[in-house]
């Protein structure tokens, strides 16, 4: 007997879907091989100190707006089933975030098999059959993969089996005393280990290509976070370790330790031949498609390291096969919040609506608004200033503001992006003559704006030719029949709060009066449905 769903990891993310499974009394089954929930977090991060942030003091009573200060918690209805009661700690112990998983999946009483491990995948035309490493086999009308990215990245560089991987070094620093390390990648984990080696090691250099990305600039948390980044000081302060600006061409054996040729990007690649007592590899890491026969080997994108999707999350050539969690990043790699838990639990979210849209006849949930324009900026004012869905999945999750054919507003939320086009077409929200977008986004070019530069917003002002608003802000788009025909910027506030009737809700209600008033008016359309490029906005409000 087949599954309707099946679950292939029992994280963050599987765990999401199934407490909502759970809830609508479907039929499903989750695999895990590990023999709690969360198994990945018992290793990783391998210093056991997490980066994302735990904030239990908010100032706010409203869960809602406490939950964009809360980036572990599961989306539940259960106010206890919140990780802010397991930790005071702003960046707390991994350990913590196990507990709190194994609460959340005793407390919801989903539908988990541990220590059952997924040897092999395929699909026939009913389904999937799925083999655990015990013989049994597991049949589902829709399979769910939430494993991560469980499979090291490693670059290909000849020698590289010779060093260290992250995933399985001795983190003991006094394996170190005295030696000279060379760690290979930029990421938040090479500067976990680096950070860690310090008062042990002689010399520590890490290396990587291109320009240090840093998220206090790039507002994409998995770049270099402050919390990691006093290697950088010790660098620049002339303490024995170095920060390469190049590529590591080969990895040999040399004596005790290794030889290894560095291409300088910074001197014309110019190659300098170092020595290093150890190399540690810590470059990422991959999904693992070793499971899929070829009757369903999802495409890949990211250099072979994300299942290549559509806008809910399934895979883009292998129909029933869905994926939840960090593996859902690959269409907006490195420019929103997907890859981690305060992101993927509203895109896991979404998933869940459109499996029941899709496979159970039930429409996306949808507000009446009737027929008075301000009712319409009501809504988007009330949600911007409180959803943490559109906070947290900034660009990637928006509101869509509807209106019929006869004038009247229907209100969806927390709808994928890139999925509005194809759902507004489709009728899934019913007849629509014309939609709005709302999303919060930071302005264009914002990455390259440093924030801590007093001069820099009157450079950017001079190079828009406008107003600035670089930083997160509200943006409505609108579009009639399919096409672009406007976009506006809500004008930015120190705390965030959208809701001064001069600066904000007056030009807003100007907006879409003009445009819920207006007749068949079009303009150019935007490819797909994605956003056009930011215009100017108003300057920040007090």
């Amino acid at each position: 007997m087949a599954h309707d769903y099946l679950i292939i990891g029992a994280g963050p993310a599987g765990l999401q879907l199934a407490a909502s499974l759970e809830r609508d009394g479907a039929d499903y089954v989750v695999l895990e091989r590990g023999s709690v929930p969360g198994a990945f977090f018992t290793r990783f991060p391998r210093h056991r100190q997490l980066i994302s942030t735990n904030k239990v003091h908010t100032g706010y009573d409203d869960p809602e707006l406490r939950m964009r200060m809360d980036w572990n918690s599961i989306l539940s209805d259960d106010p206890e089933l919140l990780f802010t009661r397991y930790s005071k700690r702003y960046f707390p112990p991994a350990d913590d975030l196990v507990r709190y998983l194994a609460d959340f999946a005793a407390r919801t009483g989903v539908r988990v098999r541990y220590d059952t491990t997924v040897e092999k995948v395929s699909r026939d035309a009913d389904g999937f059959t799925v083999t655990d490493r015990a013989g049994t086999a597991w049949r589902a009308r829709r399979l769910v993969v939430a494993t991560g990215v469980s499979q090291p990245n490693l670059p290909d560089v000849p020698g590289i089996e010779l060093a260290e991987r992250y995933d399985t070094f001795d983190t003991d620093p006094e394996s170190f005393t005295g030696q000279r390390v060379l760690i290979i990648g930029r990421g938040n984990s090479a500067f976990e280990t680096a950070d860690s080696l310090m008062e042990n090691a002689a010399v520590i250099h890490v290396v990587g290509s291109g320009s240090l990305r840093l998220a206090w600039q790039t507002h994409y948390v998995g770049h270099l976070r402050a919390v990691n980044n006093n290697f950088l000081d010790s660098y620049q302060l002339k303490s024995q370790n170095a920060l390469l600006d190049g590529r590591v061409l080969e990895i040999r054996r040399d004596g005790d330790g290794f030889s290894v040729p560095v291409s300088f990007e910074r001197v014309d690649e110019v190659v300098k031949d170092l020595h290093y007592d150890r190399v540690i590899a810590a470059t990422g890491f991959r999904i693992d498609t070793s499971l899929f026969d070829e009757t369903c080997t999802p495409d890949l994108i990211v250099d072979g390291r994300f299942p290549a999707l559509t806008p809910v999350g399934e895979s883009a050539n292998v129909p029933g096969l869905y994926f939840a969690g960090t593996l859902m990043q690959g269409p907006d790699f490195k420019k929103s919040t997907t890859g981690f838990i305060h992101g993927f639990r509203y895109s896991v979210r979404a998933l869940h609506r459109a499996l029941r849209a899709r496979h159970h006849g039930e429409a996306w949930p949808v507000t009446e608004l009737g027929g008075d324009p301000e009712r319409s900026v009501d809504a988007v004012v009330t949600r911007v200033n409180r959803s943490s869905a559109l906070w947290q999945q900034f660009a990637v999750l928006g509101d869509v503001l509807l209106v019929g054919p006869d004038g009247t507003l229907r209100y969806a939320e927390e709808v994928p992006v890139r999925h509005v086009p194809d759902a507004v077409r489709a009728g899934d929200f019913g007849e629509t003559a014309a939609h709005a977008v709302i999303t919060l986004e930071y302005g264009a070019d914002h990455d390259r704006v440093d924030p801590f530069d007093v001069t820099a917003s009157r450079k950017s002002q001079q190079d828009v030719g406008g107003l600035d608003g670089r930083y997160l802000h509200p943006v409505v788009r609108w579009y009639r029949g399919g096409e672009f025909v406007a976009e506006h910027h809500v004008t930015e506030n120190l705390e965030n709060e959208w809701d001064s009737e001069e600066f904000h809700r007056a030009p807003l209600r100007a907006f879409l009066t003009d445009h819920l008033g207006s007749s068949a008016t079009s303009g150019s359309p935007a490819p797909d449905g994605t956003p056009a490029p930011d215009g100017a906005s108003a300057p920040v409000a007090p």
